[in-house]
């Protein structure tokens, strides 16, 4: 039975996982990150994830309070966020973000106060579908671990 439910967990992390590199949402960089996590540092993806989450929403922060500045002209200090935003984004795979960013960045190199406030939309939409797409797969990754642990656990002790 703790199989059943492992190998249904299995199948539902990798539906997800297809979905989101299918969709452009992620790319290969996830994976290698996914790679450098190991026994000895179990939560190592989604510990890094979190810190991408918490700094980028600082950046988005920052992005939205200086396009709701009505006198806003500081274009190059935009750029220098969403240089943050792009390189971050890139670390963790988050191919969709980094391609928003690019955009964003265009719209700022031409000072397009209105592209600019477009393209922010278009990111926060973008972020917050990643969020909740990456802490749907981290869910499922604790479940998997939580089964399979009792599974272990079961062998064990009928052993």
């Amino acid at each position: 039975m703790l199989g059943l439910a492992a190998d249904r967990l299995r199948a539902d992390m990798n539906r997800l996982l297809s979905f989101l590199f299918h969709q452009g949402i992620l790319d290969e960089q996830f994976l290698q990150l996914q790679q450098l996590q190991d026994e000895t540092s179990p939560n190592f993806v989604s510990e890094v994830v979190n810190i991408y989450f918490h700094e980028s929403e600082k950046l988005l922060r920052n992005l939205r309070s200086l396009l709701v500045d009505r006198e806003f002209s500081d274009y190059n200090k935009m750029g220098i966020h969403l240089n943050q935003f792009m390189g971050s984004s890139s670390s963790i795979g988050a191919k969709r973000i980094r391609n928003v960013c690019l955009a964003f960045r265009a719209a700022s190199d031409q000072n397009n106060r209105a592209g600019c406030l477009s393209a922010l939309e278009v990111l926060e939409h973008e972020y917050c579908f990643l969020k909740n797409k990456l802490h749907e797969l981290f869910q499922v990754l604790f479940s998997l671990s939580f089964v399979l642990l009792h599974f272990i656990s079961y062998i064990n002790i009928c052993h």
